[in-house]
């Protein structure tokens, strides 16, 4: 039978079959962010970050799969599209996860969690990674059955067990995914693709942004009229995603590659892009919301429910506060020294959520878009070797 590896010597790239997997992607974003917007409290935060963890797990879990695995191979393209499609009905569970739908976001996650996993063992019989992917599959079981039992209950058990699902699926790869009777695989022993590995990281921060950008054009699409104050809260808004697109595409996400390609365990390094990439991803969502809850009520002329202005506040400026400690803790695996002006400039994305007062929330989204540009220009001169 063929070998349903990569071939490392000629298949390093980013295959087209993995760059339409990543289309569902952009709904669940999307999805995330309206999430966001609808629930106004902390309590609908805190569920974000969950239903953030479990797409995320969802689409690296793959990516771990594809980085050994050939895409374009027909059963493992098959596996993809299955997975797309449980990704699909996932995503449409978003919005309503509080309510009617936990089941589509319980047995979804599950279902891709197991089943990709259980593909893997299959299509890597014969190869020693193939133990490597018994006890990850021993591990998605266990979180996947949390996730389908989250489903059936209702209120703060339900986000209970999604969360604990979540957390098994992470710890996982933090303890190596050690398992009774099967040990545990060093990360040394993952023959991880590095380029193949950051690159894919880099197109889910690329999701993001571009939920950042379609909330920036859908007000202004549906815009019968557009005043000086609507013009400055668009350009506003449109400032602060290309500060984040060039803070962390600038220099780093090309060094990102470089150093773990040099790395002399991958394995290890992938695994810290893993745990970071989320965390950026959030603060990208964070502050796509806010700029949104800021956008609609200046282009909709009140026809728009604007949140209270202190959630506008923190979802602007602490979700920038989480981009800007995301970023840091990228750049701190990547040259292994503490990033002080990340920190710094977190603090101070913290203090506007926490002292603004001013009742015109385009003001929050101008002070947050300045400090990131800010954060954008000091960081280009910082020396990086």
């Amino acid at each position: 039978m063929t070998s349903l590896l990569r071939d490392r010597r000629h298949d390093t790239g980013v295959s087209n079959t993995e760059l339409f997997f990543d289309l569902v992607y952009v709904l669940a974003v999307t999805e995330l962010s309206q999430f966001l917007r609808d629930q106004h409290s902390w309590a609908g935060i805190l569920q974000a970050a969950v239903l953030l963890g479990m797409t995320w797990n969802a689409w690296v879990y793959t990516t771990w799969v594809t980085n050994w695995l050939a895409p374009d191979h027909r059963p493992t393209r098959l596996m993809l599209l299955i997975v797309m499609a449980a990704s699909l009905v996932f995503s449409a569970g978003i919005t309503r996860a509080v309510d009617d739908r936990g089941l589509w976001i319980g047995c979804g996650y599950a279902f891709m969690q197991i089943g990709r996993s259980a593909y893997a063992v299959w299509a890597m019989r014969g190869d020693r990674l193939q133990r490597n992917y018994l006890r990850i599959l021993a591990w998605c079981v266990v979180g996947g059955s949390l996730a389908v039992a989250g489903g059936f209950a209702t209120g703060a058990p339900r986000w209970a067990l999604f969360a604990a699902a979540v957390g098994v699926d992470v710890l996982g790869g933090v303890v190596q995914f050690w398992t009774p009777g099967l040990g545990r695989t060093p990360t040394s022993e993952w023959t991880v693709d590095g380029g193949h590995f950051a690159e894919r990281c880099q197109a889910f921060v690329l999701i993001a942004l571009g939920e950042s950008v379609v909330g920036i054009g859908a007000p202004l699409i549906s815009a019968e009229s557009i005043d000086g104050r609507a013009v400055a809260g668009i350009l506003g808004a449109f400032g602060g995603v290309v500060a984040l697109f060039w803070l962390y595409f600038d220099r780093w996400a090309q060094r990102g590659v470089h150093v773990i390609e040099a790395s002399d365990d991958p394995g290890r390094m992938a695994r810290a892009f893993h745990l970071v990439h989320p965390i950026l991803i959030a603060g990208i969502i964070l502050v796509a919301a806010g700029e949104e809850e800021i956008l609609h009520p200046l282009l909709t002329h009140g026809e728009h429910t604007a949140a209270p202005l202190a959630y506008t506040t923190w979802l602007c400026a602490g979700g920038a506060a989480l981009f800007a400690l995301g970023h840091g803790a990228y750049v701190w695996v990547l040259s292994g020294r503490v990033p002080r002006l990340h920190l710094i400039a977190a603090a101070l994305f913290v203090l506007i959520a926490a002292l603004y007062r001013h009742p015109d929330p385009l003001t929050v989204g101008y002070l947050t878009g300045a400090l990131l540009v800010l954060l954008v220009l000091v960081d280009s001169v910082t020396d990086v070797r």
